[in-house]
């Protein structure tokens, strides 16, 4: 009865290509991230899958709909599949940080898990939500296919979770934009199967605009 979570970051937003801190904020996705979508959409629907979950912020829910659209899925939002609520750093880019915040900056630059900014979460509280989640959606499809779209940060969890990093140890690997990493779970315990795979953005040069 083992259960395949395959798991998707969102396309590129207009946030993401000029380095503004996104947490809860959102910014729309740019023309090629809008292209990226429609590209993982057409690559999961060859995909025999029951459940397409999603974090219920914009630029998830924006590469959701390619796939819902694609695959007749509906899509089932969860706050818990979240990015970390970052407080007063969200719309702000790293020089707006230092410039701005600059103790707050220094803390957040140490990597505590558990340092918490003003407004925001911890990256424990972030982890632990997303882990919840996760857990939840694996116990409720035993034996089946499930796709989650949702943020870099999230995939992140997911993968140090499985893999037994530590959260407060330096991320040191790329998660790209509607990158595919697939999960397996049984009995409680979870594999990493695939990581961050965009082969399907290979199709990107032949497709029209969207």
């Amino acid at each position: 009865m083992e259960t395949t979570i395959i798991v998707v970051r969102h396309g590129e937003t207009e946030w993401n290509t000029i380095g503004r801190w996104q947490g809860y904020k959102d910014s729309p996705l740019t023309k090629n991230g809008n292209l990226q979508a429609s590209v993982v959409a057409q690559n999961l629907s060859s995909i025999e899958f029951t459940a397409l979950y999603c974090s219920d912020l914009g630029r998830a829910l924006e590469t959701a709909t390619y796939i819902s659209k694609a695959t007749g899925k509906e899509i089932l939002k969860d706050q818990r599949l979240r990015e970390r609520g970052l407080g007063i750093f969200e719309g702000l880019t790293t020089d707006d940080m230092i410039k701005t915040y600059p103790e707050a900056y220094e803390e957040f630059q140490k990597g505590d898990k558990d340092f918490r900014l003003e407004g925001g979460e911890s990256a424990q509280e972030k982890f632990d939500r997303n882990i919840a989640c996760f857990n939840d959606i694996a116990e409720k499809h035993p034996g089946e296919t499930v796709v989650v779209v949702c943020h870099g940060g999230v995939v992140d969890s997911l993968f140090r979770y499985v893999i037994k990093l530590p959260i407060d140890t330096p991320r040191r690997f790329k998660i790209w934009n509607t990158g595919k990493s697939v999960f397996s779970y049984e009995d409680g315990t979870w594999q990493l199967l695939t990581f961050g795979d965009i082969s399907h953005l290979d199709d990107l040069e032949t497709l029209d605009d969207v």
